[in-house]
């Protein structure tokens, strides 16, 4: 690495710190240009971790709320609400879309499933009040009914 592209590194590593919209410019811009000695490597490697963990998060996130909804729709009937429809819906279009820009993630949501529903009945129970035993330790829903846009609980 000739000393000056070591000290444009240096100074992107900086800039990284100090304004982060322009470090992606000016990185986006370097690989644009073939200019891949001069990027800002340990940054942006670090950047790409932190893209795929996001991805991960919104998608236990999207789960956990779709599944405490399923719940609130099963065993709060009389409660039930053009609000929690519509955040049912949207979440399971949050999470469709995810899957369908990283298919990739599919293994990841079976992974998780288990541990989401806990959390989710935990959660439930205790924004409902209905007592944690009243939900069932395992969970009634399918993948394939939480993803479905369409399905309800009876």
């Amino acid at each position: 690495m000739s000393p000056q592209t070591a000290a444009l590194a240096g100074s992107l590593a900086n800039l990284y710190k100090q304004d982060y919209a322009l470090w992606l410019d000016t990185t986006t811009q370097l690989i644009k240009a073939g200019r891949l000695a001069e990027i800002d490597i340990a940054n942006l490697l670090e950047e790409l971790n932190d893209m795929g963990r996001s991805e991960k998060q919104a998608l236990t996130s999207n789960l956990i709320v779709v599944l405490m909804h399923l719940l609130k729709y099963t065993y709060q009937p009389g409660q039930r609400s053009n609000s929690w429809r519509f955040t049912l819906k949207e979440h399971r279009r949050r999470l469709q879309e995810a899957l369908d820009v990283s298919p990739s993630l599919r293994p990841y949501l079976e992974q998780i499933w288990a541990d989401c529903y806990q959390e989710a009945r935990d959660l439930t129970a205790t924004e409902t009040g209905v007592g944690l035993e009243n939900f069932p330790i395992e969970s009634p829903f399918t993948q394939e009914q939480a993803l479905d846009r369409k399905y309800l609980p009876k």
